[in-house]
């Protein structure tokens, strides 16, 4: 029979307290790292370390960094953790002139900013001012007086809002070198069209037209000019055909009467 082995419990002592001084140990550095991770947490949030450092605004043209960044209610003397991006997004998509935006936090505690705004076809002038129309159809606050229209026509005598809206939209669908060759749209309805319109070019002709096909006419309209001599100008046609009438033309009729 085989001899069982006796420990005597004067020598398991010794490795119990060990044990046991170990695992007490283990407790005491749990308990201070979570002390200590607390703190950390505590000092952070009433620290400038738990604020915004940096804010990036870009893609806008006409609304201004400030405009975008009072609406989205953010500053550096916000809270980083507080930042809600789909909150900013539903502030700044209020403001007329921003079609879309983006809201990205990065590290190290920065914001980021992207929006996209609408593209303004147009001045409508009434009574000496100037109101934005964007490719919405949308009218902004008019320019301020020492502001004047850059890189879109102005819209003259216009009364009918419905067909304004039409314009903005056919406005829209054309390319912006097409746009800033138009100085001024002015709606000159005829017995046989009610929405005919006169544009006056920055090169000096003249269009008659009609806002229905707009777009599709005007983008004609560089390889018509590119045609004549360079002193030659007149008034273009379009419609379901196309016709030049050169000014001199016009000019010695008067002058034979």
């Amino acid at each position: 029979m085989d001899k069982v082995k006796v420990v005597k419990i004067e020598d398991r002592i010794p490795k119990l307290k060990e044990h046991r001084k170990q695992k007490a140990n283990r407790r005491l550095i749990y308990y201070l790292s979570f002390f200590f991770l607390l703190l950390l947490v505590v000092v952070y949030f009433q620290s400038d370390l738990s604020h915004v450092k940096k804010i990036t605004v870009s893609g806008n043209y006409f609304v201004t960094d400030n405009e975008i960044l009072e609406k989205s209610e953010i500053s550096t003397k916000t809270k980083y953790l507080n930042v809600s991006e789909d909150e900013m997004m539903e502030r700044l998509e209020e403001i007329s002139e921003i079609s879309s935006v983006s809201i990205q936090k990065k590290f190290f505690n920065q914001v980021i900013i992207k929006v996209s705004e609408f593209q303004r076809v147009g001045y409508f002038r009434k009574e000496n001012l100037y109101y934005p129309m964007l490719q919405n159809g949308k009218m902004l606050e008019p320019l301020k007086k020492n502001e004047r229209p850059v890189n879109a026509p102005v819209i003259v005598s216009w009364k009918d809002p419905e067909q304004l809206e039409m314009m903005a939209q056919e406005l829209q669908k054309l390319p912006e070198g097409i746009i800033h060759r138009i100085s001024e749209i002015t709606h000159t309805p005829a017995a046989n069209s009610s929405n005919q319109l006169t544009l006056f070019m920055t090169d000096g002709n003249k269009v008659v037209t009609t806002i229905s096909k707009f777009s599709d006419r005007l983008t004609a309209y560089p390889s018509l000019v590119s045609e004549l001599k360079p002193e030659e100008k007149g008034t273009f046609y379009l419609g379901i055909s196309t016709r030049f009438e050169r000014y001199n033309k016009v000019e010695e009729s008067n002058e034979q009467n």
